[in-house]
């Protein structure tokens, strides 16, 4: 647990936008390097770690492992977390943004929900199904996507929070993108190192 004393890190879930849904993508230099993917859910964030970062390449799919809940305002956070603390190391908002809910209606058949209240609402359903499917209006990323929970994959006691995500084919995908092109804050422009450094 997290001690916010130490941490330089709103706790807090106060500041919401009215009219959409948000998200945020941290690019976390932890143990191992890896991207968290958050997506506003009621007052929390749902977070899904993903170690090799998102991709617009509808061709790839990326394992994702669900992490705890973060509190709303934690989309603002740009800095580093102290070492002795969960998750130390220099944590980047690599994109942020808001997103609408889809809903699937036919086989590959999918449609907006823009109402915020009722995207709510397909999303908490999504997630106690184990899918989920979302249209991002980031800086980097952009385009509808899916989060599936996994069955048996990988082996062992890691299935139970593995999910893939998935970019479906749309005018957004983008063949070989890979997130470790982008090393910059979508705020602060800012890479990695220089977060770390305090520059």
């Amino acid at each position: 647990m997290r001690d916010p004393e130490k941490t330089p890190e709103p706790f807090t879930s106060e500041k919401e936008d009215p009219q959409h849904l948000v998200f945020v993508i941290h690019k976390h230099a932890a143990t191992a390097l890896h991207y968290d993917l958050r997506l506003q859910v009621g007052k929390a964030m749902p977070s899904w770690a993903i170690p090799k970062g998102p991709t617009l390449d509808n061709k790839v799919k990326r394992l994702a492992m669900r992490t705890e809940d973060h509190p709303l305002d934690y989309r603002f956070f740009e800095g580093v977390i102290p070492e002795g603390e969960y998750g130390a190391g220099p944590s980047m908002i690599w994109d942020t943004g808001y997103y609408i809910a889809e809903r699937e209606i036919s086989k590959g058949v999918r449609e907006e929900i823009s109402e915020k209240d009722q995207g709510n609402e397909v999303m908490k359903a999504g997630l106690e199904k184990g899918e989920i499917k979302f249209i991002l209006f980031g800086k980097k990323l952009s385009g509808s996507f899916a989060l599936v929970k996994t069955k048996g994959f990988p082996p062992g006691k890691a299935s139970e929070k593995a999910w893939l995500l998935i970019k479906h084919d749309d005018k957004a995908a983008e063949s070989g993108y890979d997130a470790k092109d982008y090393d910059f804050s979508a705020i602060s422009n800012k890479s990695l190192e220089e977060i770390k450094k305090g520059g």
